[in-house]
């Protein structure tokens, strides 16, 4: 496959980026985008250019720090797949790939591809944690009751991996799924009930001190989602929400 590469390029969050085009050539279908992207790199460097800066580590699907904007959408074309299982038979011959960091002012471009996404560390750090009794009382968990339905839900909402595809994706760069879903995976479950009111205060309120935008309900994060992360979490976080707010 001959393509032509449309890459963001930029020094740092203080520089001003530009679009850079690379041909590229010779491509197997059969490899993953991450590693068409090394493939660009390993011709560059020898070149004496510099390399682009692209996020990964696991390359499989679990860590969605390779998030990237491609040709207009979060991890690119496909389904229910990050951008390192995103594999380069998804685009045809001759094709142009526009590639971008993903864009909200919550997540500062670090360089070229990369951004910072601590600001879902510092939300999870605010609440997306429960007590732990270790006084010699603990109780097993395998001993505490949990209804299927329930547990199945909140295993569903664990599986948000907080790549930030919902963000990437949100014409007001929301970040409700996110939050939603790890107020979920603890406000299902008894072990979560302890701190459930200030847990679901606390990380909204540092969603909103971040600068994440407010839900409009479009749905465009629940499809870009790699996990597939439904928005009934949403609509929980905001009952969860309702419920603190009038205990007071």
């Amino acid at each position: 496959m001959n393509l032509t590469l449309k890459i963001w390029r930029q020094k740092n969050a203080n520089s001003k980026g530009e679009i850079v085009e690379y041909p590229i050539s010779d491509i197997s279908p059969d490899i993953s985008f991450l590693e068409m992207l090394d493939v660009l790199n390993s011709q560059l460097i020898p070149a004496g250019e510099e390399p682009v800066a692209f996020d990964h580590d696991c390359r499989e699907g679990i860590c969605g720090s390779c998030s990237l904007y491609i040709n207009g959408e979060a991890h690119g074309p496909d389904r229910r797949v990050t951008t390192c299982q995103l594999h380069m038979r998804k685009f045809k011959d001759g094709d142009t790939i526009f590639i971008e960091p993903f864009r909200a002012n919550a997540f500062p471009v670090v360089k070229d591809l990369v951004v910072d996404r601590s600001a879902f560390d510092r939300i999870q750090q605010a609440g997306g944690f429960i007590s732990i009794n270790t006084s010699g009382n603990t109780q097993d968990g395998n001993a505490i009751p949990i209804s299927k339905h329930a547990a199945d839900e909140a295993m569903d909402a664990a599986t948000c991996i907080g790549c930030g595809a919902c963000v990437a994706s949100c014409k007001n760069s929301s970040a409700m799924l996110f939050v939603g879903a790890k107020v979920s995976q603890y406000a299902l479950l008894p072990q979560g009930q302890v701190e459930a009111a200030d847990r679901v205060q606390n990380m909204v309120a540092q969603m909103d001190l971040e600068g994440f935008g407010n839900c409009t309900n479009t749905g465009a994060c629940e499809v870009e989602c790699p996990k597939g992360i439904s928005l009934e979490n949403i609509a929980r976080m905001n009952r969860e929400l309702v419920k603190a707010s009038l205990k007071g």
